[in-house]
This record gives structure tokens, sequence and C-alpha cells, in this order.
């Protein structure tokens, strides 16, 4: 087929484009076995994932009622 006997790519409507907006920021693209499979994205909280939100954020008192006492920094305990 020659570039003249082409018709013209449709343009999407803005519900498409929206769905398609929507698909790309739930889903990721990765590769396994060769072959390219689309799966969903991890949670994440400010663009990192939970775990570490919680620790860069979280106080002690918060961390204890939540039962996180891994997190719980000891040199941190608000005594000098």
């Amino acid at each position: 087929m020659t570039t003249a006997n082409r018709k013209p790519k449709r343009k999407r409507t803005a519900a498409e484009k929206a769905a398609k907006k929507r698909r790309r920021l739930e889903y990721m693209y990765v590769f396994m076995n060769g072959k390219q499979k689309r799966i969903k994205r991890p949670p994440t909280v400010e663009g990192m994932d939970p775990e570490e939100f919680i620790r860069q954020n979280a106080d002690p008192v918060w961390l204890h009622q939540n039962e996180m006492w891994e997190y719980i920094d000891d040199s941190s305990d608000g005594q000098e």
C-alpha cells in the first residue's frame, strides 16, 4: 500500500485519553520469560513504598501503637 491510499489516523476522544492515562498510572509493563506482560504497579505513598514512608515519617508513639517496634530507633527517644 502506498501512503496515498491510507486513511488518516483517528484522533482519540477525551474519554479514551483519560482511560489511557488511568491505565498507564495503574499498570506497568515488565518482561517475563521473554514476553512483555502488564502487571499492577506496587502501591506507593508520595513516590516511595509504604514501609519507607513509615520509617521516615512516623513517631515512636504511633509505631508502638501499631506494633511496629522494629522501626523504633533508640537514639531518637527525645531525651538528651
